[in-house]
C-alpha cells in the first residue's frame, strides 16, 4: 500500500470517527421502549434480545442480534449452566483480563503495546498467562507474532456484559 493509499485510508477512518454519535436517537413516535415492544410482538411468551451496533477506535464496525425465548434460559439446567459459561465469565472477571481485552478492542494488539500502555500488568509472563485465558474463553484470537484481536462475534456480547454488570 502507498503512501496516497494509506493517507486516504486514514482520512476516511478519521471521518467515519469523528462522525460518529453518542447515542442512537429514537424516533418521539417510537417510544422509549421500542426494542421491548418489537420482541413483545415477535415473542409473546417473553423473549430476550441482545442487539448492538459499534465502531471501534480502530475504525471497524460490528452489528450483531441474539434473541432467545425466556424458556429456554428459565428451563435450563443451571448447574449444566454454570458448568458452560463459568469458564468465559471468570475470564472476564480479572481486573487485568478486562483491562487487556479493553486494551485490544481500543487498537492495540501486541504484548510489547500491551505491556508499554500499562506497565501495572505485570511481567510479559503474567500478560502471556492472562491473554491465554481470554483466548481459551472465546474473548480474544491470536493475530499471529504476539499479536491479539477480539473475536468479532463476541465485541457485542462483550459490552453488554459490561453495560449490565454496570446497572
Amino acid at each position: 500500500m502507498g503512501l496516497a493509499d494509506r493517507i486516504t485510508a486514514l482520512e476516511e477512518r478519521v471521518e467515519r470517527l469523528e462522525s460518529r454519535t453518542a447515542a442512537v436517537p429514537v424516533p418521539a413516535a417510537e417510544g422509549a421502549f421500542w426494542a421491548l415492544e418489537g420482541l413483545k410482538a415477535r415473542a409473546p411468551g417473553g423473549g430476550l434480545l441482545f442487539t448492538g451496533a459499534v465502531d471501534l477506535p480502530t475504525g471497524e464496525h460490528y452489528e450483531w442480534q441474539h434473541g432467545q425465548p425466556a424458556e429456554a434460559l428459565l428451563e435450563a439446567d443451571w448447574e449444566a449452566l454454570a458448568s458452560d459459561l463459568a469458564p468465559q465469565l471468570t475470564a472476564l472477571a480479572h481486573p487485568v483480563r478486562l483491562a487487556l481485552i479493553g486494551q485490544v478492542l481500543a487498537g492495540t494488539q501486541s504484548v510489547s503495546e500491551l505491556q508499554q500502555q500499562n506497565p501495572g500488568l505485570g511481567t510479559s509472563g503474567q500478560v502471556y498467562h492472562h491473554l491465554r485465558q481470554l483466548v481459551s474463553a472465546g474473548w480474544l484470537r491470536p493475530a499471529g507474532r504476539g499479536r491479539y484481536t477480539v473475536a468479532p462475534e463476541r465485541i457485542i456480547p462483550l459490552l453488554i456484559i459490561l453495560a449490565a454488570a454496570r446497572r
